[in-house]
């Protein structure tokens, strides 16, 4: 029960993400997933037959990988929410950029999966 609690939680704030720049999608789906993978295989089934977020869930267990471009989007929506977030808050103006610095530097550790299907370093300019 507590697995499922997390991975309907975790699904939430991916899909509250999708509107909020400060919260990433991918990584609260993912984490949904893992914890449907041990809580519950009917909504882990849901959630891999889900047209938008199956095939996330599905290249990451495939792979290992994030895409270039949701790399990219991730990063410019997570900058855009932070500048937004530092200039409305007064107080708190830092943490909501620290917490997308954490998420992007993660991402970018992250083995790259190109649009030809072909896997990279963690990032595209370690290349030769």
């Amino acid at each position: 029960m507590p697995w499922l609690l997390a991975g309907l939680l975790s699904l939430a704030l991916g899909i509250v993400g999708i509107f909020l720049p400060l919260l990433p999608t991918t990584p609260f789906v993912l984490l949904a997933a893992a914890c449907f993978a041990r809580g519950s295989s009917r909504c882990e089934a849901w959630l891999l037959g889900h047209p938008r977020f199956g095939p996330m869930v599905r290249d990451w267990r495939n792979h290992h990988a994030i895409p270039w471009r949701a790399k990219q989007f991730a990063w410019v929506m997570m900058a855009i929410g932070s500048a937004s977030a530092a200039w409305s808050l007064p107080r708190l103006k830092w943490l909501p950029a620290l917490c997308c610095a954490a998420v992007a530097w993660w991402m970018w550790r992250q083995p790259t999966r190109e649009v030809d299907g072909r896997l990279t370093a963690s990032h595209p300019f370690e290349q030769e």
